[in-house]
């Protein structure tokens, strides 16, 4: 008889120890409390448009690939891609903007354009880059970081020096650009690591590789399309899908977690993987004993920023921007402090929107756009519709004043998203939109711990651990704490 074991919401990283474990032989039964799977990834429509709710970015299509083949399956089984060309549009103030085109030799061309010589030094940073990626995504993020000595192995000690842990990403950027325009659009890939250049390693110049060599992709169906994707390969391995579950508790028994307690119940298992918050799952479902950490150790972390997010209907065609499109016309680290020392609503905010209906016309009725609107904010702050609005009024100011485009008479279907939302729909820890900042003192086993010290058979996954937030790192999160979980089933 195979052995059991729950796993708690259905975002990326529970979805992915869910199919793991299932492909190994185990009885998985995963608990939602929504009424669809995946957590922050889940889709949202209204009166015709479809938005995604969280992730927009698709890079890394190498993580997902290897994902779908470890099971025997490739992406293209679940849902198709288009790859962006443009992969995305930057602003630097009114009519200002650089257009980052998907091939090597066009990026190579734009470049030199703006700073001569440049090209070189862009092949030169991509060199690391590359190694870093290849050492960081293929290696590195795979360990469970349960000890030091995980990483001792003679390939990591070779490459220590070039992995740059130690240099801070913003030097490094300098170190080969001296144009202020080309320093942005290198420095804002690591905003999706959720802190500042110049307290992340440079280890993460991985990301450039990845965002601007290895393409930007859009799913059709949009990020909800991979999710569902996921879910079907789960229900074909025999997972059991538990929605409208909220899971109130965790019961233990001679220092084992033996089951859950949901709205339909109690139920037993033989080990439990937790992908909900990290700290909700401590504080609110385990009794003070078998925690790993004290709420104090929690309030020093450095958290990744929330969001203010709007989900926008426009009745007409926006033709002045991109799929996806980054506003950089105020200081960025002016922004940052306001997010991450000294928490405050900011004073001029950077601000994303993506708009999907420029790649697929079924996200939006015929002759309209989907518009996503995110704007990064301190965790914890206050949140009110009162300052949503003022926000909301001051980034269509900027937007209309920036490309000319008038959309505020056009908006025919509005809705809001922020701190509030994100503590009461994921129970996330200061309402936290993407985990734990990876900050060198936040990095590997630095990081809160995926195995509950006190229980022999609990683990934890997802953007709160090891390897970190983001997508692809979720994808293998999953796959980590379903391979630890399976090393102490098979022994126990």
């Amino acid at each position: 008889m195979s052995k059991k074991v729950a796993i708690i919401g259905t975002g990326f990283s529970s979805l992915s120890a869910a199919i793991h474990l299932a492909h190994n032989g185990y009885e998985v039964n995963v608990y939602e409390k929504h009424d669809r799977p995946g957590g922050r990834a889940r889709q949202y429509s209204a009166e015709g448009f479809s938005f995604d709710m969280g992730p927009s970015w698709y890079w890394m299509p190498d993580v997902f690939e290897r994902f779908f083949a470890d099971y025997g399956h490739q992406p293209s089984d679940f849902y198709s891609m288009s790859r962006l060309d443009p992969a995305f549009r930057m602003y630097f103030g009114k009519d200002d903007f650089i257009d980052v085109p998907d091939k090597q030799e066009d990026i190579y061309k734009l470049f030199e354009s703006i700073e001569p010589g440049s090209a070189a030094q862009l092949e030169k940073f991509m060199e690391g880059a590359a190694y870093k990626y290849e050492v960081g995504v293929h290696d590195l993020v795979h360990k469970p970081s349960l000890s030091l000595f995980e990483f001792l192995d003679i390939k990591l000690a070779k490459g220590a020096l070039k992995l740059e842990l130690l240099n801070d990403f913003r030097s490094h950027v300098q170190k080969y650009f001296k144009n202020e325009r080309l320093r942005t659009l290198m420095e804002f890939p690591v905003l999706f690591l959720g802190a500042t250049p110049k307290n992340t390693p440079a280890l993460y110049s991985l990301m450039n590789y990845a965002g601007l060599f290895l393409g930007t992709f859009y799913p059709k169906g949009g990020f909800f399309a991979v999710i569902k994707g996921m879910e079907t390969l789960a229900k074909n391995l025999g997972v059991h899908f538990h929605y409208n579950a909220n899971v109130s508790n965790i019961e233990i028994n001679a220092d084992k977690a033996v089951g859950i307690n949901t709205d339909a119940g109690p139920a037993t298992f033989d080990g439990i993987i937790s992908g909900a918050d990290y700290n909700y799952t401590e504080q609110k479902l385990l009794p003070k004993k078998y925690r790993n950490y004290s709420e104090e150790y929690w309030q020093g972390r450095t958290m990744a920023p929330s969001s203010l997010l709007f989900y926008l209907g426009v009745n007409k065609k926006v033709p002045s921007i991109k799929h996806h499109n980054l506003f950089f016309d105020q200081d960025f680290d002016a922004h940052a402090v306001e997010i991450y020392e000294k928490p405050k609503w900011p004073t001029a905010p950077l601000f994303y929107i993506c708009c999907p209906s420029k790649s697929e016309d079924g996200v939006a009725p015929a002759d309209s756009e989907n518009v996503f609107i995110l704007m990064p904010l301190a965790p914890g702050i206050e949140d009110t519709e009162a300052l949503r609005e003022e926000y909301f009024e001051r980034i269509l100011d900027r937007f209309e004043n920036i490309t000319g485009e008038s959309i505020r008479d056009n908006i025919v279907y509005k809705k809001s998203y922020c701190v509030n939302d994100f503590v009461e729909d994921y129970n996330a820890f200061k309402g936290n939109a993407y985990g734990l900042a990876n900050t060198l003192k936040q990095t590997a086993i630095l990081k809160p711990s995926l195995k509950n010290k006190k229980l022999k058979n609990m683990f934890y996954t997802g953007q709160l651990t090891v390897p970190g937030p983001g997508v692809p790192p979720s994808l293998i999160s999953g796959q980590v704490a379903a391979k630890e979980m399976i090393k102490y089933l098979s022994k126990n």
